[in-house]
């Protein structure tokens, strides 16, 4: 079992930035992929950033070149750092982990609200 805690949302202008960290426990050492998905009212949920065990990355194309995905495995912590943010960045942000025999774990989500 894995468990993920998300942290780091919370309310921004517009051009602003925030950092979002989901702190992973449990067998850790089954994980292979990490992943930030977000979920806007109304919307389907969809795939943000993603981080494989040996680091290669993974964008949507709408976060390019503004959002970036990184791990710090001493702490067992991925982040999302996002800056130039939008309004239409605003949802729902959840943290997900697939082990090596597929399994998925979810976080409990955190808001991040765009806003003037």
């Amino acid at each position: 079992q894995v468990q993920l805690v998300e942290s780091g949302g919370g309310l921004v202008q517009p051009g602003g930035s925030l950092r979002l960290s989901c702190a992973a426990s449990g067998s850790i050492v089954s994980i292979h992929t990490m992943d930030w998905y977000r979920q806007a009212l109304g919307l389907e949920r969809e795939l943000v950033a993603g981080i494989t065990r040996g680091g290669n990355t993974n964008y949507a194309d709408s976060v390019k070149g503004r959002f970036t995905i990184s791990r710090d495995d001493a702490k067992n912590t991925v982040y999302l750092q996002m800056n130039s943010l939008k309004p239409e960045d605003t949802a729902v942000y959840y943290c997900h982990a697939r082990s090596w025999s597929n399994l998925n774990y979810w976080g409990q989500g955190t808001q991040v609200t765009v806003s003037s």
